[in-house]
């Protein structure tokens, strides 16, 4: 049988902070931008994975995302800065989750591909006291689902990978962390959290 979970790590967006599409929607429409445009400007993959991994800042990110919307500079720096005026809104559900397994004495860490901007949101978003430990992307220099993220992670939190539990919304990420030696499950909504209380070994 799998030793029991002692530590979870969670991840930030898709799981604990949620995004209302409307507010994108409407900078779309303002700036006559393509559905969704700004959301898959920015993941391009040569622009997103520095910014991840700590190369780049948020910014600098946003500039370069910017500079590729078919709009001039004014209105391109414009639209970006009205887009990530909106910050997210935390996950109820999820919130109440993290709090039940750190009042069992489990620590919890947000595990979370990130830029420099993270600090910021946490403490607009009421979670840094949440949690027991921040774990960055940007900070770390290498982004999830890499196994050096995970073993930097297991270290930070003071746990052997084989009793931290992964909480993420990404399949890929849940591969990496099972790959890594972590119990791993994606997140699809709060259905589940019965069950992952028994791997994190939770009073009922």
């Amino acid at each position: 049988m799998r030793d029991r979970a002692r530590a979870l790590f969670i991840d930030l967006d898709g799981v604990l902070r949620r995004w209302d599409p409307a507010p994108m929607i409407a900078v779309e429409v303002k700036y006559g931008l393509k559905p969704a445009s700004l959301l898959e400007t920015a993941m391009s993959w040569d622009i997103y994975r520095p910014a991840m991994a700590g190369e780049i800042t948020d910014a600098e990110w946003m500039s370069l995302v910017a500079t590729r919307l078919p709009l001039g500079d004014e209105e391109s720096a414009a639209a970006v800065a009205e887009w990530q005026a909106y910050r997210g809104e935390v996950d109820p559900e999820a919130l109440a989750f993290v709090r039940e397994v750190r009042a069992a004495g489990r620590p919890v860490a947000i595990a979370t591909n990130a830029t420099d901007r993270l600090r910021g949101d946490l403490d607009a978003l009421g979670l840094t006291g949440e949690v027991d430990l921040v774990i960055s992307s940007w900070e770390l220099k290498v982004h999830k689902p890499a196994p050096e993220f995970f073993r930097e992670a297991c270290v930070l939190i003071g746990q052997v990978p084989k009793h931290v539990l992964m909480v993420d919304d990404d399949d890929r990420v849940i591969r990496g962390a099972r790959s890594s030696g972590l119990s791993g499950y994606r997140w699809a909504g709060p259905e589940h959290v019965p069950y992952l209380r028994k791997v994190l070994d939770l009073p009922e």
